[in-house]
């Protein structure tokens, strides 16, 4: 925490404003209202060209997915590490002086949580437990910060994990050290990873399709469509970012059965400069293709699930983290038909 410089919501319009400049996709004013972001809520906004790259908020919490995957064969990575996820719940600013009592007073005045526990949220925020009139006196030098549910992990029993109560962080001070839920850089790449989109894996096969028993079958990927996709998570109330960036490393051809023969052996075939695989070309039939498959015996009526999985790499970088650091790499993989026949001899 202590090598993180919080900026804090002194420059929030600022901030704001040099995102809008080195992002690719523009945030509507709904967003960021004229100009300011406002802290709280969970918006959605797309670029004004169509193109797909978006810009998101999700409460505090910024998304420039502009150089994400896209199309609709794009999906979200695994985590190899089947324990790992991303946060479901964190820290981060929420609401100024004024927000706050326009939130909190309804709920005191609808009597609805009890008279003692409304009294003692008017002790803590108004009477000077821990504020005076919501601190108001601090407008423009800090705000007050809450929880908030990573969209999607509503149900996930982490999302419990955040029960502190609303409190406040002066501008440029770190949140309190009892608060590991509170955000920073790396909990925004992690945020980030859940965003990561990445192509669809369907590999080229020779023979395409149909296959014959013994036959060696080649298998290759057009590494053109595989090149490195990030997303970039921020918080510009606070001026803090990270960058998650996944890297193809190697390709899995799992064949469906057990009666095949991978090559290699092991199934994994590891990129080699700008290639997976070799693509088959005339006059290479009785070679061993680099990346492929040998089928043993027919599918009969049916065809084989050939599942080709791509393994990428995932690192980060972010406010005070220059050096890249790992995360868990990340897995995304298709299904494919393969029909394989048996080899039809004439007898004279």
């Amino acid at each position: 925490m202590s090598a993180v410089k919080w900026r804090g919501a002194v420059s929030g319009s600022a901030v704001a404003i040099l995102l809008l400049a080195n992002a690719n996709s523009a945030i509507a004013d709904d967003d960021f209202g004229n100009g300011s972001q406002k802290p709280g809520g969970t918006h959605t906004s797309g670029d004004s060209d169509g193109k797909g790259n978006l810009t998101a908020t999700a409460g505090a919490v910024v998304f420039d997915r502009s150089k994400n995957g896209s199309g609709g064969s794009s999906g979200p990575v695994t985590s190899s590490s089947g324990d790992w996820t991303p946060p479901a719940c964190y820290y981060a600013p929420k609401y100024t002086p004024d927000e706050l009592q326009k939130y909190l007073e309804p709920i005191w005045n609808a009597e609805s949580t009890g008279s003692d526990w409304d009294q003692t949220q008017r002790d803590k925020y108004v009477n000077g437990g821990e504020a005076k009139d919501f601190n108001k006196d601090k407008t423009g030098k800090g705000y007050w910060w809450d929880s908030y549910v990573t969209p999607g992990r509503e149900g996930d029993p982490g999302a419990l994990k955040c029960t502190k109560g609303i409190f406040w962080v002066d501008t440029g001070e770190a949140p309190p050290a009892d608060i590991p839920e509170a955000i920073t850089p790396e909990m925004l790449a992690q945020l980030a990873y859940a965003e990561i989109r990445v192509p669809s894996t369907k590999v080229d096969l020779a023979p395409a399709g149909t296959t014959k028993v013994n036959l060696p079958t080649w298998a290759w990927l057009d590494t053109a469509k595989f090149k490195p996709v990030s997303v970039t998570a921020s918080v510009p109330l606070l001026g803090v970012t990270a960058t998650t960036t996944a890297e193809p490393v190697s390709l899995k051809i799992e064949p469906g059965t057990a009666d095949a023969q991978t090559y290699p052996a092991s199934g994994v075939c590891e990129i080699t400069g700008d290639r997976i695989g070799e693509a088959y070309a005339k006059g290479k039939a009785g070679e061993t293709p680099p990346c492929g498959v040998k089928y043993l015996r027919s599918s009969g009526d049916a065809s084989y699930k050939l599942r080709a999985t791509i393994t990428w790499k995932i690192h980060w970088t972010g406010t005070g983290v220059p050096d890249a650091r790992n995360l868990p790499d990340g897995t995304f993989g298709a299904d494919q038909d393969v029909v394989v026949q048996e080899i039809q001899s004439i007898n004279r």
